[in-house]
């Protein structure tokens, strides 16, 4: 693996770059209320030296150099090991009120899962398990690299607020928001959380244990297509607020916190065996598209990345699809209004935690699908729900539905393809805890 000397962020749709020292640099410079098809990507060249990871159990020390954060970091004057410093110091303060730091979280071959399934002793279904990292599920990973943007910048005198912190804010219904919630409390930063009107108890009880303020979003007979929680959160930005959630369209800083359990994965994944397919749920994309891009960083070979999504909210598969037909799956952004858009009837599954109406990172994740051979499944609701009474029955982790719908999406798969799995290593990640 190659260090990847990143210089800029680049627009995937109208190519516009920002240097990556630029301090704030949430969004393309050329969206705008009006035209929100845009989406920031870290881009720049491996160096001729091969990378050697940091001898730490945190991931963000261990793949320090690999990160967007340490070059932006890099350029205003830091040392590596100051940097390094800045990072531990963080961490301890996040465990200060999550109870844990950053660590590696466990990737092993599931016996069970895999008899169960059918697997072969020279395959299996490897399991990571994100229920016991920050917040409970793998949502902390995108969030670190946004706080360390922003406390960075504050520090070093980059920020125009001064004293006057403004306000944090979030559209999610479930684990994000715990884990922003979580982040914001760790450095006292206020924060403002959008959520449906069906969201859990159980997740407001934890938002107010946080402090974070919260406001329940109702959809509104004017509301243009989309969530309106993302709506309300856009609106709440534009008067000034930060946006710190996972939303590669409206913090582009995610996306490098979400590279790290790649990388980690990968690993992590005994270099004797080949993986051949990682399963990973889809909603606003973030997740499956960090995992995407650790492929492309590792200069993976064989290992096809599949997006999983439900029956009953598929907006990426749908673009996928109108990819194929406008031009090829690679490179789509610029077809961004012929290929996705928001689904159209009310999202539905038990996996309620990945039905966002739009995935909003579709275009990375297409480009990872096309560069790994991968391909979008759509995961009817009897397979999501089979897949979480799987997991709680066999698996031994305490996993909530939406944490176990990559799982859903194998076992859709291997409906479909009957006689040719059992000798593969396929990879899902259980992402989320179950909270009651």
């Amino acid at each position: 693996m190659k260090t990847q000397v990143i210089d800029s962020l680049q627009c995937a749709v109208c190519g516009a770059r920002v240097p990556v020292d630029q301090p704030l640099s949430w969004r393309c410079p050329q969206a705008n209320s009006d035209d929100r098809h845009h989406v920031l990507h870290f881009v720049g060249a491996p160096s001729a030296n091969n990378f050697q990871p940091v001898e730490s159990e945190n991931p963000f020390v261990r793949f320090q150099e690999l990160l967007a954060w340490d070059a932006f970091a890099a350029q205003h004057g830091t040392s590596f090991g100051e940097r390094r410093e800045f990072i531990e110091r963080l961490d301890v303060q996040v465990a200060g009120v999550a109870g844990v730091g950053f660590r590696r979280t466990p990737f092993a071959r599931h016996a069970e899962l895999s008899r169960v399934l059918g697997f072969e002793g020279t395959g299996g279904l490897w399991v990571k398990d994100e229920t016991h990292n920050v917040a409970g599920s793998q949502k902390a990973r995108h969030l670190f690299t946004e706080l360390l943007h922003l406390v960075f910048a504050e520090e070093k005198g980059l920020a125009p607020w001064g004293a006057n912190r403004p306000e944090l804010a979030i559209a999610s219904c479930g684990n994000a928001a715990i884990a922003a919630a979580t982040l914001a409390a760790s450095v006292q930063w206020p924060l403002r959380v959008f959520v449906p009107e069906s969201v859990d108890a159980v997740v407001l009880e934890t938002l107010r244990s946080l402090g974070a303020h919260i406001e329940v979003c109702m959809r509104q007979p004017t509301d243009p297509a989309g969530d309106p929680c993302v709506l309300r959160f856009q609106e709440y930005v534009s008067r000034g607020s930060l946006p710190f959630g996972v939303q590669g369209t409206e913090n582009a800083w995610c996306l490098d916190g979400g590279r790290m359990i790649g990388l980690e994965m990968l690993e992590q994944f005994p270099n004797t065996q080949q993986l051949q397919r990682i399963f990973v749920q889809v909603g606003g994309g973030a997740f499956a598209s960090g995992i995407g891009d650790a492929l492309r960083i590792a200069e993976v070979q064989g290992t096809h990345l599949h997006a999983v999504q439900t029956q009953g909210c598929s907006p990426l598969a749908r673009a996928w699809s109108r990819a194929e037909q406008t031009g090829g799956t690679l490179n789509a952004g610029a077809r961004w209004s012929e290929c996705m858009w928001p689904w159209e009837e009310v999202p539905t599954s038990l996996a309620d935690g990945i039905l966002d109406d739009e995935t909003y990172d579709w275009i990375s994740i297409c480009d990872a699908m096309t560069r790994t051979g991968g391909f979008p499944v759509v995961a009817p609701e009897s397979d999501v729900v089979a897949a979480y009474e799987l997991a709680q029955k066999s698996s031994g982790i305490n996993v909530s539905p939406t944490g176990s719908a990559g799982l859903a999406g194998l076992m859709t798969y291997i409906a479909q393809n009957k006689g040719n799995y059992e000798q593969e290593n396929i990879a899902v990640v259980f992402s989320g805890v179950l909270r009651s």
